[in-house]
């Protein structure tokens, strides 16, 4: 269970500001993604999608009477955590949002969510935060996430291998809280169906050599070398080092590693590489590819979707609520996310709206097919694929 923090009478206040904030014009929200750092590539299309979202709904003129959306970006770095925190909290001292879209990362994430969103009373909905640790983070009920825990994906990646009869491998992830949980999540699976690891090693992000890592993997050997990283950083050092020496020529990827930017870069050393990635697939899916590529997103890139999905909800539970003060519209975000309700697909917020307006009820399916679960988080599906000629190929949605 979530631990309680917020003192009623912080509440209070917080009430108070939201109230007389809702009775004005705009209403901010934050966007803090790592548009530096590791994951650099993605996260300006995870923004246009979130602003996506927001943009669709001004359109709408039904949010909050007539209210506008505003968006107000900051940089989480992904992997500095006293940066992110500092931005996090400008944006909520200095512009005033009401609510938060991220952080992306979870490190990250997890600070932002302590230092930041639990003492000034504001909700988080983070789409790519993935570390099973948040599950259980004191967060007043403040913290939701509309990517699935890395305890899930886990058990997809050992399952590809064990699909695979693949049954030894070397592991390497990045040092923090994302690579972590994501390794220990994986290995515990992995074994438990019979499989052995032969090495589990970390690496540094920002190295120009990776050679000490991959001759210690190598030295232990391994049908498969299975990557925990991220596309723009280590991961990609650590694959181009394997590949050069002849040290492994096949590789497995978690989350963070799925980037045009590392097939566009590595192509050649990837081919029958393999991994996952969260996705989804159906109507949700199809009318959200529908409406980013009209206004010149990439659908396509990874966390997109549920970017999108995170400011639907936020500003769902919001208009349910009546009210922008996130100790009230918090209880929100579950009822609109979830049965029972109409179901409303991306392009159709303004709808959602106009029911929650006239007090019905509505059932969030998104771009993700999102259904939160326990704690706030998503049960998630993954996209199994194969890197074929230099390019993606879905294998099958687990």
């Amino acid at each position: 269970m979530k631990k309680l923090l917020m003192a009623t009478a912080l509440g209070a206040v917080a009430a108070t500001g939201a109230q007389a904030a809702s009775h004005g014009g705009d209403v901010k929200i934050g966007i803090i993604f790592g548009f530096t750092g590791p994951i650099e590539s993605l996260t300006p299309q995870m923004a246009n999608s979130a602003e996506l979202a927001m943009t669709e709904i001004n359109d709408s003129g039904k949010f909050m009477d007539g209210m506008m959306l505003t968006p107000v970006r900051a940089d989480s770095t992904c992997i500095d955590s006293a940066a992110a925190t500092a931005a996090a909290e400008r944006l909520v001292t200095s512009d005033g949002v009401k609510a938060i879209v991220g952080a992306d990362c979870s490190g990250v994430t997890g600070a932002v969510l302590a230092n930041v969103a639990v003492p000034n009373g504001i909700v988080m909905i983070s789409p790519s935060a993935t570390s099973p640790a948040l599950s259980s983070a004191e967060d007043n009920g403040l913290f939701f996430r509309t990517a699935p825990s890395d305890a899930r994906q886990g058990q997809v990646l050992a399952n590809i291998l064990a699909d695979k009869g693949i049954k030894e491998v070397a592991v390497t992830y990045t040092n923090n809280d994302y690579g972590k949980g994501l390794s220990d999540s994986f290995i515990s699976s992995f074994e438990a169906a019979g499989g052995t690891v032969t090495l589990n090693a970390p690496h540094e992000d920002g190295k120009a050599d990776y050679s000490a890592e991959i001759g210690a993997l190598a030295a232990a050997g391994g049908d498969v070398l299975v990557v925990l990283g991220y596309a723009d950083q280590g991961g990609k050092g650590i694959i181009r080092a394997a590949y050069d020496t002849g040290a492994f020529d096949r590789f497995m990827m978690g989350d963070g590693m799925f980037a045009d930017s590392l097939v566009n870069d590595l192509g050649y050393a990837l081919e029958d590489s393999f991994g996952a990635v969260p996705w989804s697939e159906g109507e949700g899916t199809k009318a959200f590819n529908e409406i980013a590529e009209a206004a010149g997103v990439n659908g396509d890139s990874s966390f997109t979707r549920e970017s999108y999905d995170a400011t639907a909800l936020i500003a769902m539970a919001m208009q349910a609520a009546g009210t922008t003060d996130s100790n009230l519209f918090k209880d929100k975000v579950m009822d609109v996310a979830n049965a029972p309700g109409e179901k409303i697909l991306p392009g159709e917020l303004g709808r959602a709206l106009e029911i929650l307006a006239d007090g019905g009820d509505v059932d969030y399916v998104g771009a993700t097919g999102v259904e939160l679960i326990g704690p706030g988080e998503a049960a998630g599906t993954y996209r199994e694929y194969t890197i074929e000629n230099g390019d993606y190929k879905t294998v099958q949605f687990r």
